[in-house]
């Protein structure tokens, strides 16, 4: 029986053409290059993902969805990775800055962006590099592909589970064997395959399928979603670190922690079984989709409209979708809004909004450029506006948000918010060692604001200093984990009532002062990405939430 199944198998893959059939790659200059203390280990560890879609393409639903891994994954951040034109021009800040550390500062940033080139490059004894990588997609050698992919197929399922969840695992600080050879190396996945699909898989790739189940955990997105930076003083030395962005460490102190892995909202499960090999592939149940959703829907926006500059491969289509379903999922899997019934008295309406936040870490989370906040308005008879808090600006700025006005001001956290250049806004903002507000990550010590909203079950009195909150939320008896409450004073007097409130919860992934702070460095990078954030700030926010009430 085998036999047969090995010889149709066999015949499939000779059908198939010779780019399926897996060759060892020819050694670059690159690979060539002097590597002494690393010299008996194996250079090449990792292929990039086209060896893997010829495969893992063409999968469909018995309902034509198409969830095909290599579509799927080609049209989401972790692919474009690399051609992220934000972090480009926050990685030219950061060496403009602090040019003596340059080179730690690439290889650092390379870890989790350009993760399969920086690996192989410490192999040969380099530190990775990020420029010389650049632009995407021209004539391009080995490492240069491995970065163009960016996080790829062949870097998350060679991960093993040997140190996941401890504090060395965090900042790419994933294990990846570095003993074998193309050829015999190993790539984990959730099924069991027989030995003729593995047979298949190793002509085609070169690489053997294992089952594990430690791909689906949570611990392995947080390699490299678990990041600390260190801060720079003015001569490159080190003199502190910040908890950049910890979603992991939120989720950890969380009700989520039991209930659901980071997978189980950014990689959805098909409902239906389904193959997912296009070769001989066997339906199999709980298939997680490779889509990555997170909360980027506007770089996704602008890496296909600007997708020449940049070099994106994925279909303007793909794209479009890959966007539509981020704003679709933050729309309507991550907060919820209610407002009680206005009261008025003594010529001043009083309302509470309550926010619910339903994602299973801080909202927002990960890189701190980005925010959320409440939009509030406040009707006559008329319909005519006699209070606003919190409009979103077409330049991509909140009105009255001292923040987006003054780049040494932010907005404090409020319990009771009295007057329209007051805003609840959402975020952390960072602080340099002498105290002053900055968007520079390796500038930063500390934050001096964390009010984002907290995760069901997050306990503020236990949760480390890492997660803790900052800020003048602490002392906010309505800020505990789940939600928070704000209770709006306006003045009417004079007004004809009833009056109607609408509020709504805004998200931006890219801050207004985040990306404006790079108009100061006159660099290609920077002077290119604030081209692009102001030809498309007024879509760079999206309403999550909304409610409204009127006075009786």
């Amino acid at each position: 029986m085998y036999g047969r199944f090995l010889i149709a198998a066999t015949s499939v893959v000779l059908a198939i053409g010779t780019a399926f059939v897996y060759t060892a790659p020819d050694m670059s200059k690159a690979q060539q290059a002097p590597a002494a203390p690393h010299a008996r280990v194996p250079a090449e560890l990792f292929r990039t993902a086209d060896a893997c879609m010829s495969c893992h393409n063409g999968l469909v639903t018995p309902e034509g969805v198409d969830i095909s891994f290599g579509a799927d994954w080609e049209a989401s951040m972790m692919a474009n990775s690399a051609r992220d034109p934000y972090w480009q021009a926050a990685v030219r800040r950061e060496v403009t800055d602090h040019p003596r550390a340059q080179a730690h500062i690439e290889d650092e940033c390379s870890t989790c962006h350009m993760p399969m080139a920086r690996f192989e490059a410490h192999l040969l004894g380099h530190e990775g590099d990020i420029f010389a990588h650049l632009p995407i997609g021209r004539a391009a050698g080995r490492l240069d592909r491995l970065a163009a992919d960016g996080v790829s197929c062949t870097m998350c399922h060679q991960i093993t589970p040997e140190n996941f969840g401890t504090r060395e695992s965090f900042v790419g600080g994933f294990n990846v064997d570095t003993t074998s050879p193309l050829g015999q190396r190993r790539v984990f996945g959730p099924y069991s395959v027989d030995q003729g699909r593995t047979t298949i898989m190793h002509s085609a790739s070169g690489f053997r399928q294992e089952q594990s189940t430690h791909l689906q955990k949570s611990e392995l997105c947080a390699t490299c979603h678990t990041l600390y930076t260190e801060t720079l003083g003015p001569d490159g030395s080190v003199i502190g670190e910040l908890p950049e962005q910890v979603p992991y460490l939120e989720w950890r102190h969380s009700a989520y922690r039991d209930e659901k892995s980071c997978q189980s909202c950014h990689m959805p499960v098909v409902e239906d079984s389904v193959a997912i090999s296009g070769v001989l592939g066997q339906p199999r149940t709980e298939v997680s989709r490779h889509t990555f959703r997170g909360g980027n829907f506007f770089m996704l926006r602008m890496l296909n409209r600007y997708r020449t500059d940049l070099g994106v491969t994925a279909s303007p289509q793909g794209l479009a979708e890959s966007a539509r379903r981020t704003e679709n999922h933050l729309q309507t899997n991550t907060a919820q809004l209610s407002i009680n019934t206005p009261t008025v008295v003594d010529g001043t309406l009083r309302v509470k909004v309550a926010i619910e936040n339903l994602a299973g870490h801080k909202l927002p989370t990960a890189y701190p450029s980005r925010r959320v906040w409440i939009h509030l308005t406040v009707r006559d008879r008329s319909g005519a506006i006699v209070f606003e808090s919190g409009a979103f600006q077409p330049d991509g700025s909140i009105a009255g948000n001292d923040n987006d006005l003054n780049p040494d001001a932010y907005e404090p956290h409020y319990d009771k918010i009295t007057g329209p250049s007051q805003v609840q806004v959402y975020e952390t903002i960072m602080a340099t060692p002498d105290g002053a507000v900055t968007t520079g990550l390796l500038s930063a010590i500390r934050f001096i604001k964390d009010n984002r909203l907290l995760p069901d079950g997050f306990d503020i009195a236990t949760a480390e200093e890492d997660i803790a909150v900052q800020g003048e939320a602490i002392h906010d008896r309505s800020f505990i984990g789940g939600s928070d409450n704000v209770t709006y004073l306006v003045d009417v007097d004079g007004a004809n009532g009833p009056f109607h409130v609408h509020a709504e919860l805004w998200y931006q992934p890219i801050a207004y002062r985040w990306a404006q702070n790079l108009s100061d460095y006159d660099q290609p990078e920077t002077n290119r990405f604030v081209g692009y954030y102001e030809s498309m700030s007024d879509g760079s926010a999206t309403i999550l939430a909304t409610g409204s009430a009127s006075t009786e």
